[in-house]
């Protein structure tokens, strides 16, 4: 993309709508969590330790990763911190707005109830969002892996949350393993108490998962979707639906969900009227920022400023953010946008 250079890119508003918490802690940080729990960490760099590399094999291989942080993100110390640096690292990379999801359970190993889980992250992006200025919302994970029983527990903490700093409930984890259909009468009772959903479907897991995520679970958004191009059928019912898709391109490459840039899906979708979003999955686990993904999309895939433009503008419709904060986001991309004479491009 020639007549890009990392200064413009940085430049471009951006929105993130589909960022871990645990996989974005900065390993200073990480460091210094350790030392006032009196924890002990590994000497030395600990990016070994919280990135994958080259050698990442699949998304359980990803995934393990995060299983070294979490022992220190147990305090209310630690959960309030976190999710200020999240907002604050996407501040640094030119972001409006930001969605940042975390599994409260995860959380609980010392004596935090779900509940508590969240309004400690609610009220680290809260801080955040009153110092920099950047709106933040969390998503509550329900993790495959847990019982529907126990789940419950997070969905009905997050309705209590709904509109006061939670924006909608997500359900994460090994996809292959734990099929989506497992936790329908989890995602019956979100529905029942009005809150959004959106569900990681179509990464490890086959297209059939996106249906099931839809028709199932009620799925207004699906985090990733790159495997239901194996599928027609399944692609056809997200664009039917107007399902936005946040798609994670350089995680979704480290993760095997795809076999690489050739294949990446991004441009198909879109060309098929598809509302996709660029997003960073674990700004550490995959060592990347906003900046790197679109970045990545102009160099690997040879996307315009304009096309580039247009991922942003999707970002902000798809946004589970409540009027009139929303409209005012849109108008705010839009204007952005126009300084940089960047009018939005459909692909």
């Amino acid at each position: 993309m020639t007549e890009w250079n990392e200064q413009l890119l940085k430049a471009l508003p951006k929105i993130d709508l589909h960022v871990h918490l645990d996989g974005s802690v900065k390993p200073e940080t990480l460091r210094e969590l350790a030392d006032a729990q009196g924890m002990p960490l590994p000497e030395g760099e600990l990016t070994g330790s919280m990135q994958v590399d080259e050698q990442c094999e699949s998304l359980v291989d990803y995934l393990s990763k995060f299983s070294f942080v979490l022992p220190f993100l147990q305090t209310a110390e630690a959960l309030e911190r976190v999710a200020y640096e999240v907002v604050e690292q996407a501040k640094e990379q030119n972001c409006l707005y930001i969605e940042v999801r975390f599994a409260p359970l995860l959380h609980t190993q010392q004596g935090l109830s779900a509940a508590e889980a969240i309004r400690l992250v609610v009220a680290g992006l809260q801080r955040a969002e009153a110092e920099l200025g950047v709106p933040a919302r969390a998503i509550a994970i329900c993790m495959r892996h847990d019982t529907p029983e126990r789940s419950k527990e997070v969905i009905q903490a997050a309705a209590e949350w709904h509109g006061k700093g939670v924006a909608a409930v997500d359900l994460a984890g090994d996809e292959a393993g734990y099929p989506p259909e497992l936790h329908r009468e989890l995602f019956e009772l979100a529905r029942r108490l009005k809150l959004p959903v959106t569900i990681h479907a179509g990464e490890a897991g086959g297209a059939d998962n996106v249906r099931t995520a839809i028709e199932q679970l009620g799925a207004l958004r699906i985090g990733h979707g790159v495997r239901m191009q194996e599928d027609p059928s399944v692609v056809e019912l997200v664009q039917r639906r107007r399902i936005p898709l946040e798609m994670c391109p350089l995680s979704n490459i480290q993760t095997k969900a795809v076999s690489g840039w050739e294949v990446y899906p991004i441009r198909s979708y879109m060309q098929q009227g598809i509302l996709v979003t660029v997003n960073t999955d674990n700004m550490t686990v995959s060592g990347t920022t906003m900046t790197n993904e679109y970045a990545l999309l102009a160099e690997k895939l040879g996307f315009s400023g304009k096309e580039l433009a247009q991922l942003s503008l999707n970002a902000a419709d798809a946004a589970f953010l409540e009027e009139p904060a929303k409209s005012a986001l849109k108008r705010q991309m839009m204007q952005k946008l126009a300084e940089l004479g960047l009018e939005p491009a459909e692909i």
